[in-house]
């Protein structure tokens, strides 16, 4: 009886030695040996009842397990700042400004709060086996809220039905703010309040689009969704129509005259906007001068004016599926800085010496004035190429020798070659898609390519390459890291199960030789589309910075983008700087001129989202016409709620939901990128070729949905096709699929 007491007396004193020591260092991590050295216990035994203390104060929540047999305390009710992210299937989070850390916060503990508003949250402790929460105690700052929906008007209310993935909820509108908005019609509306007792926020309509369905109403649908404007502001419009040309002879003194020199564009059949052209001319020694010559829109558009404000916000035009988003006004895009033909322009140049087999010798930039003879289309030149016939047919033949020149020397140096299949629509006076074609990159298109990244490159360097003993100024650079380690990895794992060898590590003139080798051999084979998603999947984004790092992909050290400033803001401001530079200006303040890089890097993205709505959304419209057709495809996508599946005859995206897989139980293996069925190990694997049905066309949420064709699944009528509902991932959705164990998170 004595020794149980002593024992239990023994363990309690150690248990007290081992909560003293831990109250001692409450943000620091320890293991057993550590504690045990702390409070001077040596036997293996002593040792053993530490573990497992702490593996009992761990499993108690008391304490926080941060890897095998390593403890701390958990922060309790810890405070932070960051920004919430709202999602309509309820996975409401905080990511904090200090760690980074994405931390989920439940619906009853949001306030209400929007997506993009800076909160103030109280973090809970963790408990072992559980992800930690967080409760939104403060909203710091609300984000400007605008949704985009249907809008329907009852007798003595209206509210917003929107699809937002940032909003469950429909939008509660007093008819007095309803700005003459009717049942049926998409609008634009911001949500005002949301009181705290109340379970739908309220808002007000601060634009009616139009009737929900037609074309112009669902693409400024697309364009209000991403935040980006749609219409022009008349004051900018009127600011611009006052600008003349202004070519005078006190102008042209002040430039070079190169308007009898052999000059044309080349462009696409619908362009309007030609902000660069080319330049030809033999030197006695039979070699040649090319010039490069841009639009000079800064002569025009002058810093800080209405045009330069409204054309810095916007950043980019936007090209969508039936019409183009300006940068700047009409009257300055397509008129007095467009290079069109048989008019006088002023231009920003680059003029290359050159020899025939197009190796450059030198190089000066300078600012002009030039006149083109000549516009071409891209299929005009094409024909030249390919024909060596019709006019200025020598000039295009020699300008194609040398950019093939140029071309093959980048790829030598470790450029790397991604050459993909763009989807065009052919639109009715309606906007209604009739018929699909590609638009693919012949050596028309390359050639114009090798002369506008030559000349950006050039660019780049004369700034960014310092004299000895100076600092290079502040300059916009287009840079490009390297892909992501982990990414490249996998696409080499991958690679290997089909019998290809890729470069992981090495120089990245190495890596890059060898994905190009994989995407040269893989061309034309079933697991091209597979393979050549992966490996654009792997490369970073390119993005604007004035620190530079070079450009991964192109292969280049120095790189920027000069040669478009008509529908690129980054390009002006290289044109601005540039000039400044050349004349021997002071470098310019560097946190602004980033600051600048970063919106337009920003804006990028969101045209390049509203441009792929577009493309969706067209898609969606003109498979509509097709419901209940059979087409052969290739799984574009995998997700754990089903397959994406593109097809092959024009290339419109749709899903296959996973729960009309029957013949098993399928997991998702995000490792792989495919489905795997329990029972029968069947895959379903991104590039696999299958035979699918036209199901849905969901105009309104973009969403087409597809059934599998095989030996077990026929085609089906119209009919049974109308009675199956949409496999799209919501809440609800995802929980039953749960359930019943398909598509389990791995």
């Amino acid at each position: 009886m004595a020794k149980n007491t002593n024992t239990k007396k023994t363990v309690d004193r150690i248990r007290l030695n081992i909560d003293t020591y831990i109250a001692g260092n409450p943000t620091g991590t320890f293991n057993y040996r550590q504690v045990s050295a702390a409070i001077g216990l040596n036997s293996q035994a002593e040792q053993k009842h530490v573990a497992m203390y702490l593996a009992e104060l761990a499993f108690d929540g008391l304490l926080l397990e941060t890897a095998p047999g390593k403890y701390r305390l958990p922060q309790r009710s810890t405070k932070a700042t960051g920004t919430f992210v709202r999602r309509s299937n309820g996975k409401n989070s905080v990511i904090t400004d200090e760690a980074g850390e994405e931390i989920f916060v439940a619906e009853r503990n949001s306030m209400h709060a929007l997506n993009g508003d800076k909160v103030e949250v109280t973090i809970a402790a963790r408990i072992k086996g559980a992800e930690p929460e967080a409760e939104v105690v403060e909203i710091i700052e609300s984000k400007d809220q605008t949704f985009i929906g249907t809008l329907k008007v009852d007798k003595h209310f209206a509210y917003l039905l929107t699809d937002s993935k940032f909003l469950a909820t429909d939008i509660y509108i007093p008819k007095t703010k309803l700005r003459g908005g009717k049942t049926g019609d998409k609008a634009v509306v911001r949500i005002t309040t949301w009181p705290d007792d109340a379970k739908n926020p309220q808002g007000e309509v601060i634009d009616v689009l139009g009737v929900a369905g037609e074309n112009d109403t669902e693409i400024n649908a697309i364009m209000a969704e991403f935040g980006l404007p749609y219409r022009y502001p008349e004051s900018v419009e009127k600011a611009a129509d006052k600008i003349d040309a202004g070519i005078t002879d006190e102008v042209v003194a002040q430039r070079e005259d190169l308007r009898g020199v052999t000059t044309f564009t080349i462009d696409p059949r619908d362009a309007k906007d030609f902000d660069d052209a080319l330049s030809i001319k033999k030197l006695d020694n039979g070699n040649y001068e090319v010039g490069v010559h841009i639009a000079d829109v800064t002569h025009y558009v002058h810093p800080d004016t209405i045009i330069d404000r409204e054309a810095r916000d916007r950043a980019t035009s936007i090209y969508l599926v039936d019409r183009v988003v300006p940068m700047l006004p009409e009257h300055l895009c397509n008129g007095i800085c467009s290079l069109r033909p048989n008019e006088d322009k002023l231009t920003f140049s680059v003029l290359f010496t050159m020899t025939p087999e197009g190796k450059v010798q030198s190089h000066r930039i300078a600012r002009t004035v030039t006149r083109s003879i000549r516009r071409f289309t891209y299929e005009e030149a094409q024909e030249r190429i390919e024909t060596g016939k019709g006019d200025f047919a020598e000039e295009i033949l020699t300008l194609d020798t040398m950019a093939k020149a140029l071309r093959k020397a980048r790829y030598d140096n470790g450029s790397v070659e991604f050459d993909r299949v763009e989807v065009r629509f052919d639109i009715d006076e309606k906007g209604h898609p009739i018929s699909v074609f590609f638009k693919e990159s012949k050596d028309a298109n390359k050639l114009i390519e090798e002369f506008m990244l030559l000349a950006n490159r050039v660019v780049a360097a004369t700034i960014g390459i310092a004299p000895k003993k100076k600092k290079a100024k502040a300059f916009v650079y287009r840079v490009h890291d390297v892909p992501d380690p982990e990414r490249l990895a996998n696409l080499a794992e991958l690679a290997r199960v089909f019998g290809y060898k890729l470069k992981v590590k090495g120089t990245p003139k190495d890596i890059n030789r060898s994905i190009n080798k994989m995407l040269a051999d893989i061309k034309g084979k079933g697991e091209e589309n597979f393979l050549s998603t992966l490996a654009i999947r792997s490369m970073a984004k390119a993005i604007y910075t004035t620190t530079n790092i070079g450009h991964y992909g192109l292969g280049f050290e120095y790189y920027t983008h000069f040669t478009s400033p008509i529908r690129r803001y980054p390009d002006m401001m290289v044109h601005r700087l540039l000039a400044r530079y050349l004349a021997g200006g002071r470098s310019v303040n560097l946190q602004k001129l980033e600051d600048e890089c970063k919106h337009s890097s920003d804006m990028e993205q969101l045209a390049a989202n509203a441009e792929r709505a577009s493309i969706k959304y067209k898609q969606v419209e003109y498979m509509a016409d097709h419901l209940g057709e059979v087409y052969t495809g290739v799984i574009s996508g995998v997700t754990e709620w089903g397959l994406y599946v593109e097809l092959d005859e024009n290339k419109c995206e749709g899903l296959v939901p996973i729960r009309d897989l029957a013949d098993d139980y399928y997991d998702f293996d995000d490792r792989n990128y495919c489905l795997v069925g329990r029972a029968h190990n069947h895959r379903y694997r991104l590039g696999d070729k299958v035979t699918v049905q036209v199901a849905r066309a969901d105009m309104q949420k973009k969403q087409l949905d597809l059934a599998l064709v095989d030996e077990k699944n026929p085609p089906r009528s119209l009919d049974q096709l109308k009675g199956q509902k949409s496999g799209r991932p919501t809440s609800e959705k995802v929980g039953n699929r749960k359930k019943k164990g398909r598509g389990r998170r791995r």
